[in-house]
């Protein structure tokens, strides 16, 4: 800043105390005349200034004090003769006439007098009156006000008043006044005021030096002037002068040492004491603490214990603002307060369980700041962030996964998998807002690092598992969930908007990397995709119809169908029904919806569509549009964004280049092999979904090219791809058309037994002259069947059973012969070769011999044909069941001859099960299956083989499920209450769920539903179950206690899903079917007193339960049910059936029964299941190490009539599906040997667990495992020295006492008379054996499981 002209520039020297500012040269002029105030002494002017006195005018006052001005200015301290001189002068200049005259110049020359005057005399004023002193600083202090405009002509001058007070430091003379403080606070109040942005770092420096001075070289800092500064500090005045705020900033940085102590006794004050009154400044007392810990941290040593004391307030709203402070304190990027207050730390980590919801809501919050900033701090925020992950408050569950989110968005570093892994937990969260933003995060982060790879590869795969979880998600019941993961599919996964090849490529290998259940959700996306489209389609083409009453019905139909696809189904109906009529009005509107949903339509063309459709629904007077937001959910459902047949070339491309070795296969992390099989495998689902895109001979050439390659399942699915979109080929391709039909035939003949199957329907599809083609392949076939070659064997029976299903006309003649002689009796009716006898109740697939697996082939061959014929006028569909029932009958063993293995029996039994249910879906075959056929069928739920009951209850569930099988069929399930292994009770469980669902909404959807519901609706079930369960052949004693909690097990499992809701009064009708079928008789025998009786006491059970379980069922029902003719007689009219089968006391024991006394390998951890249940344990005279078959029999009629009790096995290694049945009398803990620990193991997922046979043969699995190799348990044997002590049976335990003896081994390959084996329900461990490949438990766990526990009867299972 630039000095007035007038006034001389001087060096500066040392500024030290007593030290002052020298002019340079000086000039002297010959003094005045004095003149004489008022009070005597006489006043001396500098030369040339005439008396200054109120009665010259002000110009002429300005005029005088610039020279005087001047004069003092050129003065120094060595001037003695002058300092005397003048003094009276300087006392005049402090009279009242100066100080307070009105004009602002004056007052300016005046002020920058006394200045220098103080300068002159120091280190005494001239003025000895406190009074005047401090009249003096004040007006001095008004004055500085002037620094504020720097524009003004007198700013230099302004500048010089305080560069002079400062470098004299002038204030520190006020220290000697009493009311010093005043001066000061006026001082800081004025300098902070006037401080702004026009001001360069001299002025500021001035100020500081000012300040500084008076707060280090005093007594201490007051509360007020402390308060002068600090209130610089707080966000209102910190916005209003960021000038004052840098001041106030830099000049507690500067004496830190010294405003420490008052700033402690300042918030000790106020957080301490609760004195608030001390200052105007504490309710800030937060916002400065935050402010002072970013100036210097030192300026709070003392505050912070004092936090510490605050964070554990009784005022909730106190802890909430202690923790705001201290999460900016500690999260924020340079502070090290958490590694150098501890405790302070630990204390705030605390309030992450507050009781206090905002509190644990603003702890949240921090955590991801402090994430970003301090890494080093992420171990300890971990845990806590982990409880709040499960907090009950929604919105707190909400910000864990923001902050998570937040901080892997910075850098995935920041997080570690524990983090993640509470996101991942999230996903599944209860509330739609968790949920969404779980996904969501997720979803971003992987666009971010495996997408675009941000950060290498390690990131990459650190974060590679999101793909999989996200489409898992698709498995959810919520539309909200699905729609979402569409969403996140179609802008993280695979971008719609990148280019093509890139589209593609990224689809491509992100395909090939999921894991297998999110293959399957990802395909089932698709498909529900395109069934959406199609329900679009299919409204579209209503509006074309002209209109009727029909086609209105149809129409609402189908709208209430595509507004349960989309999000709140309620409010989605209304719009969806405003939509429809939009559509009516505007034909435009139409054809572009059209043009959107048609197979030939692009992804570009889809965009424009979208767009357009939504630039004619929306308003613009409406910027929130629920009903446009419904219908842009319906467009990205339905559009075609990432396939067209740009895309299907682009795939194909793509796995060319992996099968030439060209492509980036390894790059992506995925073998050139995986690539291509996943390749075809995508294709092939796409072929579904969008057949028209294949067509073109590049992509035919490239699929060509896959059913020349050695891999089975890519020829496999590159015919199915053909099947699936070649209609046109022989039209438009007849080149492709002459290359396919030998391949075809060639796999048809030779191929395997999958690509056989598609090769017939290949040609089936595609061809016009496929009678012709089939009949190529069925002579030949026909003709060249050898048994002797069973290897040979299994593709033909494949090809010829399709081919006769699907022309049965041209076929199914020339069939019956290859039936009658080669299959049943040539086939079925022989055994060739001895299985081994390895101990093994099912084996892998590799395993299996070629003779079972012909022999199952040419069942499937035999349902084949009959499907196709769907009639009976021969009769053959009667010979079919009986051969079925009879190898039901005799376990798989059709011949009887003992050649075959258990393994392969298993396999045929699970054959001949499914032959009859598959047949049932038919309905001119499900009328001809009589009750014994459909009980035989049932039975195999109930197998003693683990991977039988597995996959036949799939079966059975998937027919279901889709409405194929009839009603009965559902009675099934109750059987599984049996089942021993409680993930298999689980599922049929899930099963009954669904399907009660599916049928109770078809029925409403569907009005015309009305006139069948005796097939349709769930609650019909009822009869076919009491009528199943009262020819269970275990319940052979109908007054027998054990066999009832059986029975009343199996009727609640299915009841309990029944009466979860009691709609249309159900319960009731439930009631009135269980008491009208004790009117009726028993239709399979109604002569025989012992059956009805069974059938009345199942009756009375039901009703026991029904009545235990509902308050409801006592209600009128709404109507008569009608009973199926097929099981029950009509009712007599005389006949009245008021006796009651069950006594009272069993009635109890039934829903409240004490458990019996329970053995040493009694039921533990099954509080559920039916109490009372004995264990018992078998022997045998053989090393139980080996895994050679050794049958025991009970010796008891009831043993041999009824199936064994048991309780659920527990973890002793027990495999079910070994076949040594091992039995011992009695046993104690102390005695007992514990199963060594062996691995469990099948191809399929099996449970530990234990079988009894059906009717009079009983088969028990020794403890060891189905896949131990023989040698191996030899070996060990060997090793061991003597033998082992025979190892525990689990199972149903025995009736009585009596059914315990042994029988002699010689008895045990008896045929059984009836039935088939029934799995003993068995222990299953608390947490469930891994249904793949589980452990057993260690040796000391056993004994904990062995001890008798009490058992408690619960029917709400």
């Amino acid at each position: 800043m630039l000095h007035l002209p007038e006034l001389h520039e001087r060096p500066v020297e040392d500024c030290g105390e007593g030290k002052f500012i020298t002019s340079g040269t000086r000039m002297d002029f010959p003094a005045t005349q004095p003149k004489p105030p008022a009070d005597g002494k006489i006043i001396y002017y500098p030369p040339g200034v005439k008396e200054i006195t109120d009665k010259i005018t002000n110009d002429e006052v300005v005029k005088r004090l610039k020279m005087v001005v001047k004069t003092f200015m050129d003065m120094d301290q060595d001037s003695e003769d002058e300092k005397q001189q003048y003094l009276p002068l300087a006392l005049h200049l402090a009279s009242e006439f100066f100080l307070r005259n009105p004009n602002k110049d004056v007052r300016l020359l005046v002020a920058c007098c006394l200045a220098d005057i103080f300068r002159i005399y120091a280190p005494e004023a001239p003025y000895t009156s406190h009074d005047k002193l401090k009249d003096i600083f004040l007006f001095i202090t008004r004055q500085l006000k002037g620094l504020e405009d720097t524009k003004s002509p007198q700013f230099n001058r302004y500048f010089y008043l305080l560069e002079n007070l400062a470098w004299v430091k002038s204030y520190n003379i006020c220290f000697e006044l009493e009311d010093c403080n005043e001066i000061f606070i006026q001082l800081f109040r004025t300098l902070f005021s006037v401080i702004n942005n026009s001001h360069n770092q001299k002025v500021q420096m001035h100020m500081l030096d000012l300040m500084s001075s008076i707060i280090m070289e005093g007594d201490g800092v007051t509360q007020e002037l402390l308060d002068s500064i600090l209130i610089n500090l707080i966000p209102a005045h910190k916005n209003l002068n960021k000038q004052a705020f840098d001041l106030a900033k830099v000049l507690l940085k500067r004496t830190v040492q010294t405003i420490e102590p008052c700033i402690a006794n300042f918030f000790n004050q106020v957080l301490v004491l609760g004195k608030s009154s001390v200052s105007d400044l504490s309710e800030h007392v937060f916002d400065l603490i935050q402010e002072l810990f970013a100036i210097d941290p030192h300026l709070l040593l003392s505050v912070m214990p004092q936090l510490e004391f605050k964070l554990k307030s009784n005022d909730g709203e106190e802890r909430l603002a202690v923790v705001r402070l201290l999460a900016k304190l500690f999260g924020s990027k340079d502070s090290d307060l958490a590694t150098q207050n501890r405790p302070l730390w630990q204390c705030f980590l605390g309030r992450f369980n507050d009781i206090h919801v905002p509190v644990r809501l603003e702890s949240v919050k921090f955590a991801s700041h402090c994430l970003m900033n301090h890494p080093d701090l992420a171990k300890d925020l971990t845990e806590y962030l982990k409880v709040r992950s499960h907090d009950p408050e929604e919105a707190i569950r909400h910000d864990v996964i923001v902050t998570i989110i937040t901080a892997g968005k910075r850098d995935l570093s920041l997080v570690n998998d524990q983090l993640l892994g509470f996101v991942r937990e999230r996903t599944l969260d209860k509330r739609w807002r968790v949920r969404k933003e779980a996904m969501m995060g997720l979803a971003q982060l992987y666009k971010k690092y495996c997408l675009h790879a941000e950060a290498g590869k390690d990131a990459a795969e650190k974060v590679s598992w999101i793909k999989d979880k996200l489409l898992h998600i698709y498995y959810q019941n919520s539309i909200d969930d699905k729609l979402l993961v569409e969403k996140i599919f179609a802008q993280y996964l695979v971008p719609h908007n990148l280019e093509t090849e890139e589209r593609m490529k990224c689809l491509y290998y992100l395909y090939a990397s999921l894991d297998p259940n999110a293959v399957k959700a990802l395909n089932e996306m698709w498909k529900c995709q395109n069934m959406l489209r199609s329900h679009v389609r299919e409204l579209l083409d209503l509006h074309k119809q002209p209109t009727s009453e029909a086609n209105s019905s149809a129409m609402f139909g189908k709208l209430m169908t595509i507004a349960k696809n989309l999000p709140d189904p309620g409010k989605a109906q209304d719009f969806v029904k405003k939509f429809n009529q939009v559509l009516g009005d505007d034909e435009k509107l139409r054809s572009q919806l059209e043009l959107l949903i048609s197979p030939t339509c692009s992804c570009k063309q889809a965009d424009v569509c979208v767009r357009e459709i939504a630039r004619k629904l929306a308003n613009p007077k409406q910027p929130t549009n629920p009903f446009l937001e419904m219908v842009k959910f319906l467009l990205e459902r339905i559009a075609p964004v990432h396939i067209d047949s740009e895309a299907i070339s682009a795939l194909v491309k793509l796995m060319n280049k992996s099968i030439e070795g060209t492509a980036d296969d390894e790059e992506e992390g995925v073998s050139p092999d995986t690539a291509i099989r996943a390749g075809l495998e995508l294709l092939k689902v796409l072929s579904f979904t969008h057949p028209t895109s294949f067509h073109s001979a590049e992509t035919y050439e490239s699929l060509l090219q896959c059913l020349r390659m050695e891999d089975d399942k890519v020829a496999e699915a590159a015919i199915q791809i053909f099947r699936n979109t070649g209609h046109k080929i022989e039209t438009d391709l007849p080149q492709i058309r002459s290359t396919l039909i030998p391949i075809l035939h060639q796999k048809a003949k030779r191929g395997t037994p999958h690509q056989a199957k598609q090769a017939v329907h290949c040609i089936h599809a595609i061809f016009s002259n496929k009678e012709v083609q089939l009949a190529q392949i069925f002579e030949p076939l026909s003709r060249s069947l050898n048994a002797d070659v069973p290897e040979q064997l299994i593709t033909p029976l494949v090809s010829l059973g399709h081919i006769s299903m699907l022309a049965p006309d041209q076929f199914a003649s020339p069939m019956k012969s290859v039936v009658a002689n080669f299959i049943v009796k040539d086939l079925l009716m022989n055994d060739r070769s001895t299985g081994e006898k390895n101990g093994k109740l099912w084996s892998p697939d590799e395993e299996v011999s070629p003779e079972v697996l012909a022999k199952v082939q040419a069942i499937k061959l035999l349902v084949r044909w009959l499907l196709g014929m769907k009639n009976n006028q021969s009769k053959s569909a009667n010979s079919t069941l009986r051969l079925l029932s009879a190898m039901l009958v005799s376990e798989g063993d059709l011949t009887e001859q003992k050649r075959i293995s258990k393994s392969d029996m298993s396999r045929l039994r699970l054959a001949a099960g499914s032959a009859i249910m598959k047949l049932a879906q038919e309905p001119c075959y499900h009328e001809i299956i009589t009750p014994e056929q459909f009980q035989l069928c049932a039975l195999v739920i109930n197998d003693e083989c683990y991977q039988v009951r597995q996959i036949f209850a799939q079966k059975l569930h998937k027919a279901l499920v889709k409405l194929l099988l009839p009603l009965e069929y559902m009675a099934i399930f109750a059987l599984c209450a049996k089942d021993p292994v409680k993930e298999r009770r689980a599922h049929a469980r899930q099963c009954l769920l669904k399907n009660i669902s599916i049928r109770r909404e078809y029925i409403k959807q569907n009005p015309m539903a009305n006139e069948k519901l005796l097939s349709l609706l769930p609650e019909y079930v009822v009869p076919y179950m009491i009528h199943l369960l009262a020819h269970d052949p275990d319940f052979t004693k109908p007054q027998d206690v054990d066999q009832l909690r059986d029975i009343k097990e199996c009727l609640w499992f299915m009841l309990e899903v029944l009466m979860t809701k009691n709609e249309n009064n159900s319960h009731a009708f439930m009631k009135k079917m269980a008491e009208n079928i004790k009117l009726t008789r028993d239709a399979q025998s109604p002569d025989e007193p012992k059956a009805n009786e069974k059938l009345y006491t199942v009756c009375d059970v039901a009703l026991c339960v029904i009545n235990s379980k509902s308050a409801l069922c006592n209600a009128d029902s709404p109507k008569d049910p009608v009973l199926p003719t097929k099981f029950f007689t009509q009712p007599e009219k005389d006949f009245s059936n008021d006796r009651n089968y069950i006594t009272e006391e069993t009635r109890v024991l039934l829903l409240t029964g004490k458990p019996k006394p329970t053995g040493v390998l009694g039921a533990v951890n099954k509080p559920l299941s039916a109490t009372g249940r004995r264990p018992y344990i078998r022997s045998t005279g053989s090393e139980t190490g080996s895994n050679i078959s050794v049958n025991s029999e009970l010796s008891s009629p009831a043993g041999n009539r009824s199936r064994e009790q048991s309780s659920d096995i527990s973890e002793t290694g027990v495999s079910e599906n070994d076949e040594n049945p091992v039995r011992i009398i009695s046993v104690t803990p102390a005695k007992t040997e514990p199963v060594k620990n062996k691995e469990i193991h099948s191809d399929q997922a099996t449970q530990g667990n234990i079988s009894t046979e059906r009717g009079k043969k009983r088969t028990a699995v020794a403890a060891g495992s189905e896949n131990i190799h023989q040698k191996t348990e030899e070996k060990k044997a060997d090793e061991s020295g003597p033998p082992a002590p025979p190892k525990p049976r689990r199972g149903r335990p025995p009736k009585s006492e009596s059914q315990g003896t042994t029988v002699k081994n010689d008895e045990t390959n008896k045929p059984s008379g009836r039935g088939r084996k029934r799995a003993a329900v068995s222990q299953e461990s608390s947490g469930g054996l891994e249904a793949g490949n589980a452990k057993a438990p260690k040796q000391q766990d056993i004994a904990k499981k062995a001890a008798p526990a009490q058992r408690q009867i619960d029917l709400q299972r």
